[in-house]
C-alpha cells in the first residue's frame, strides 16, 4: 500500500530536519528512501513551491516519487486531486495534518497517519553503518551474482 505524503507537514514534525534548512526536502527524501526500502513500500511526497516544479527526476527513485507544486497550485491541491482520483481504498495511506486532506481521505476510507506518528517511525529506523553496504543482499549473494555475470571479485582463492 503506497503512501501519499504532505512533505512540509512531515518535515515540521521531524526532530532531525528543520523547515529552515535549505536542504530540508532532500533530507526528508533520504529518510523516506531508507524507510521505503526497508519496508518494501512506495510513496509519493508532495512539497509546496519547489523549482522547477512538477515531478523531480533528481530526487525521485523507484520507491520515492517527489513532486513539487507549481503553476499556481499547492501541495494540498495535488494531494486532494490524487485522493479523489483513487478509488481502491487499499491503495493509499495518507500522511497529512491538513484538515481538508484528512477529512476527504477518511470519507473515502483511506488510512490516515499523522505526520507526528510517521516522523517518529522514520526517526526510529536503524541508521545504516558502513558494514551495512546493502542490508538486503548478503556477501554470499553478491559473490554468486558476480560469478554468474563473470565478474572477477578481485579476491585471491
Amino acid at each position: 500500500m503506497p503512501y501519499l505524503i504532505d512533505g512540509h507537514n512531515l518535515i515540521g514534525k521531524m526532530r532531525q530536519i528543520s523547515l529552515d534548512d535549505p536542504h530540508d526536502e532532500a533530507k526528508l527524501v533520504h529518510h523516506l528512501r531508507r524507510y521505503m526500502a526497508r519496508h518494501r513500500k512506495r510513496c509519493t511526497v508532495v512539497f509546496d513551491g519547489g523549482l522547477p516544479g512538477g515531478p523531480s527526476r533528481d530526487l525521485s527513485t523507484h520507491s520515492v516519487r517527489v513532486i513539487f507544486a507549481h503553476g499556481g497550485t499547492t501541495a494540498d491541491n495535488i494531494i486532494l486531486e490524487r485522493i479523489r482520483a483513487t478509488h481502491d481504498i487499499s491503495r493509499l495511506i495518507v500522511v497529512s495534518a491538513d484538515r481538508e486532506i484528512v477529512d476527504v481521505a477518511r470519507r473515502k476510507h483511506f488510512r490516515v497517519v499523522s505526520p507526528a506518528q510517521f516522523a517518529a517511525e522514520l526517526e526510529t529506523q536503524p541508521v545504516p553503518t558502513e558494514d551495512d553496504a546493502n542490508p538486503h543482499i548478503s556477501a554470499d549473494e553478491v559473490e554468486e551474482w558476480m560469478r554468474l555475470f563473470g565478474v572477477d571479485s578481485g579476491e585471491e582463492e
